[in-house]
């Protein structure tokens, strides 16, 4: 899903770290999972690291809002695997490990045509949700919809969300719940493909 949209281009990172060093965080799961959330996410006060777990070559990372002094929930707990076999491979964000709030459709590598049914379940109160779609390198959402209200236990949510698609590739659907705190209490994603059509 992020940051290398294939293996061919986590590969070519890799013969430039060995040659010199080249963005060394990329053998840093935390460092990885902390870009994903600012950088490619935009959601800039996700900055805490709050726990790492790492079994063989997947791990765990917990992130949360350092700023926020009435909570130290983690707003997501990323999910990044090594991508490639050997022992320079980077980490890859491939997903969020969810409990409270989650993102089931589309399901995980899914191809997907614009409009995208976008869904899950959430527990909580008074909830609104906003679903963006993401690609790397595009300016801007690709597509967005806000705000979903929801709330109760384990809870079903779903929506529809219009975007356009500058061709065939991997995207990012990203959710995120948000309060008068903070902009971003949750988030959960997921990754999928684009099939190339534009609505």
């Amino acid at each position: 899903m992020w940051p290398f949209p294939s293996q061919a281009e986590a590969a070519a990172w890799e013969q430039l770290y060995r040659a010199d060093g080249h963005q060394p965080w990329h053998l840093d799961a935390a460092a990885t999972a902390t870009a994903f959330a600012t950088g490619y996410l935009g959601f800039t006060e996700i900055t805490d690291v709050l726990s790492v777990s790492q079994v063989d070559r997947e791990a765990w990372v917990a992130v949360g809002d350092r700023n926020d002094p009435h909570t130290r929930t983690a707003a997501a707990e990323v999910h990044l695997a090594r991508y490639g076999a050997g022992p320079d491979a980077p980490w890859e964000v491939v997903g969020t490990r969810d409990s409270t709030f989650s993102l089931t459709a589309p399901r995980y590598g899914a191809e997907v045509t614009s409009p995208v049914t976008v869904g899950g379940r959430i527990t909580g109160m008074d909830e609104s949700i906003r679903v963006r779609v993401l690609r790397q390198g595009a300016p801007a959402p690709l597509g967005e919809s806000c705000c979903t209200p929801a709330g109760g236990t384990d809870t079903p949510w779903s929506v529809s969300v219009l975007w356009r698609s500058p061709g065939a590739g991997v995207l990012t659907i990203v959710a995120s719940t948000g309060s008068h705190r903070t902009a971003v209490e949750r988030f959960t994603v997921t990754g999928v493909t684009s099939a190339g059509t534009t609505s």
